[in-house]
């Protein structure tokens, strides 16, 4: 999965949408719990219901590993069904990974390799030895906690260090890392007027945005601030999609909600 075909999968589809999948069994509808595998068979819905309308999937690690053995049965099985079935369609492990160097080499492989996703969020703190050995796997892409949309980011990510914010410092430090062509961004659209100031610094790079619509989020103000020339934002979109609905017509449900932001993103690409 290069940059080129992902710019390419957004002009085609007319959307940047990235649906995010975390399952939680006390959410998904109550009738999938007599599967075998009901988070398996949930995704597969949400999945088939989507794989038009988004350009982008990405299952929070959490919400597998939290159910042990048979959780990660069921990411496997996912990754697997997305990768064999919607090969077009871009992988993000929301992990957050991040630890010293031969440890992250150990998650890189996990996921990037093993599990074959296209891509891993990573949490910069340690710094550059516990980043690099995710940017060494080649068309893989690292996305890197900048600026998140939770409002515990405003402890540390905002602070003045030495007359800069550190989220600015952490951006601009990482662009002298081995491979850093291959590092993405997430940046919280609940701080859309921090995108320009980040645009400044990282212009063509790719931001991973949560925080539209539950978080309260706009699309059309991170669009404002934050697209560049070849759009340059993956909009990632979780409750709003994948728990539109907890009756049997939650794919359909999950559908109609997505195809509203795509229909936005398409006349937003058209301006």
């Amino acid at each position: 999965m290069t940059t080129e075909f992902l710019i390419s999968e957004i002009r085609r589809k007319n959307s940047f949408l990235c649906v995010g999948l975390d399952p939680d069994l006390n959410k998904i509808p109550k009738h999938l719990l007599a599967e075998e595998d009901p988070i398996f068979v949930f995704n597969k819905a949400i999945i088939d219901a989507t794989h038009d309308l988004m350009v982008a999937c990405k299952p929070n690690i959490a919400f597998y590993e939290a159910y042990g053995i048979p959780g990660w049965r069921s990411l496997e099985k996912t990754i697997n069904y997305l990768n064999e079935n919607y090969p077009e369609i871009f992988t993000i492990a929301d992990a957050k990974r991040g630890d010293i160097g031969n440890t992250s080499a150990m998650y890189a492989k996990a996921f990037l390799n093993d599990m074959k996703f296209d891509s891993i969020t990573v949490a910069p703190y340690m710094g550059k030895d516990s980043v690099e050995p995710f940017l060494a796997f080649e068309d893989k892409h690292t996305i890197l906690l900048a600026l998140t949309s939770n409002e515990g980011a405003f402890d540390f990510q905002t602070k003045d260090l030495d007359g800069k914010e550190l989220y600015k410092q952490v951006i601009e430090t990482s662009k002298t890392y081995k491979n850093a062509e291959n590092l993405m961004y997430v940046v919280g659209a609940t701080k859309a007027e921090y995108f320009e100031g980040i645009r400044r610094i990282i212009p063509d790079s790719f931001l991973l945005v949560p925080g539209v619509g539950a978080q309260g989020g706009s699309l059309s103000e991170v669009c404002k601030y934050g697209m560049n020339e070849n759009v340059g934002l993956l909009i990632n979109s979780t409750r709003a999609v994948i728990y539109a609905s907890a009756e049997k017509d939650f794919a359909e449900a999950a559908r109609r909600e997505a195809l509203s932001v795509q229909t936005e993103m398409a006349g937003i690409l058209s301006r």
